[in-house]
């Protein structure tokens, strides 16, 4: 049976969650927790706490042991923009955007 949490609309870049979620993909919950812990980039916090979310979700939803438990999947989804301006020199105005991600962690027993 595999759990899932999801982190909608969050504020960052879905490349940026890319770079986190190969080194937590197969691996056990708490060794990947532990990767994440230490890891020094942004992203790495938001998807600790996803997976920490989706434990509590197999512990108190489906009564499944924390300790059995491996991440079977990771997944960032490119979520909707926000379209903004910048103003530049001589009253000019430059767009960019804002970009949002979706994150899925999924667990399961091993």
């Amino acid at each position: 049976m595999e759990v899932k949490a999801l982190a909608r609309q969050v504020r960052i870049s879905p490349f940026k969650v890319r770079q986190v979620l190969p080194l937590i993909r197969g691996k056990n919950v708490d060794e990947a927790l532990m990767i994440l812990r230490y890891n020094p980039k942004k992203s790495a916090q938001i998807v600790a706490k996803v997976l920490q979310s989706a434990v509590a979700n197999a512990e108190h939803n489906f009564g499944l042991d924390t300790d059995k438990l491996k991440v079977v999947s990771a997944t960032a989804d490119q979520g909707p923009s926000m379209k903004r301006w910048r103003p530049v020199s001589m009253g000019r105005a430059h767009p960019y955007r804002h970009r949002t991600t979706h994150v899925t962690v999924k667990v399961a027993e091993r």
